[in-house]
């Protein structure tokens, strides 16, 4: 039977009610650059980052990096842990920068958030936390660093699930203009292109993201008490300039970091992904039903366990049906 949004709300709270439990018996498995904070949120140092993140199952566990996308916090993955961590699994739920407690250590560092500085991301959250192999499932932004960084450290991802499959963007060549309905659907990224679209999201942010919730997943009643719960996420102060330096570097108009010309290069190639993979595509997105057909799938993932089409599931896909996302990942570590 497939849960319902009330289901996954009841859910969210049994959660978010062990959260504290959870980070109290981590306190002492706690290294070096890192720190529980009493909201049960744990960070760690990176080159670039103070990573606020949660953690959920034993410390000894193998470790299972979920990540979040635009407009998204943490609170999305609320369903997936319990399973894993059931399993013997360690499960860790980090922040992308800009979002939530994660923070800059320059502070006169330019906010910028293409998609190759969100993969190396992911790879010095792994650093710092001592971990050299890990599974990842990610969607949206978070689904493009996981992409990435199977791309380049096959050697440190043992499987992947891909929520809306292969995102890896072509940033250095300008994109054609695609047909209405397609073009419409991306409105919010030729707004945020704009200074109108800048200040836009720096003064109706909420109303924004929202608007977004509900058009990305139009079978779902997101309800205020589940936007509360992230919305602080929203109000970091990096968040309006990470979220604007992504898009416009995404469609050529911002220069990206020096360190990742090269990387954008041959991300423009579209390589393939070799590492273990199960790709999740929800039926119910905003975006347009998906294809029935798995040839583009099987195409960029030539490593692929399986393709499944997620009935009662949007764009937020892991909120929506936590349950698809557990059992692939259970599938792939088995």
């Amino acid at each position: 039977m497939t849960p319902t949004r009330r289901d996954f709300l009841k859910a969210s709270a049994v959660t978010a009610a062990t959260v504290g439990a959870e980070a109290a018996l981590a306190r002492g498995a706690a290294g070096e650059g890192e720190r529980v904070m009493q909201s049960g949120v744990r960070t760690v140092r990176t080159p670039v980052l103070e990573i606020g993140y949660e953690e959920h199952g034993p410390p000894g566990g193998f470790p299972i990096i979920l990540l979040h996308g635009f407009p998204y916090d943490i609170r999305s993955w609320d369903g997936v842990p319990e399973p894993l961590a059931a399993a013997g699994y360690r499960v860790l739920v980090p922040y992308l920068r800009g979002y939530g407690p994660t923070r800059f250590l320059d502070p006169d560092a330019p906010r910028m958030a293409e998609q190759a500085a969100i993969a190396q991301d992911v790879v010095d959250f792994a650093d710092a936390l001592g971990i050299e192999r890990c599974a990842l499932a990610g969607f949206d932004w978070g689904n493009r660093a996981a992409c990435i960084t199977s791309i380049f450290h096959p050697e440190r991802v043992r499987a992947q699930v891909a929520i809306g499959g292969y995102s890896v963007q072509d940033t250095v060549t300008p994109g054609r203009p695609g047909r209405a309905l397609g073009e419409a659907r991306l409105w919010y990224q030729w707004y945020f292109n704009t200074e109108r679209g800048r200040v836009g999201l720096e003064t109706n942010r909420h109303d924004i993201i929202r608007y977004l919730w509900d058009t990305w997943s139009p079978g779902f009643e997101y309800t205020d008490e589940a936007y509360d719960r992230s919305a602080p996420s929203f109000d970091n102060p990096d968040f309006v300039d990470v979220v604007i330096h992504s898009y416009r570097h995404r469609h050529v108009n911002a220069p990206g970091e020096d360190r990742f010309v090269e990387v954008e290069r041959r991300l423009a190639e579209r390589p393939p992904i070799t590492v273990p993979a199960i790709v999740l595509r929800g039926l119910d997105s905003g975006f347009g039903r998906p294809s029935t057909g798995p040839s583009g799938d099987q195409r960029r993932f030539t490593n692929l366990v399986a393709r499944r089409l997620v009935e009662g599931a949007g764009h937020d896909l892991p909120a929506h049906r936590p349950d698809t996302v557990s059992d692939a990942l259970l599938e792939l570590l088995a």
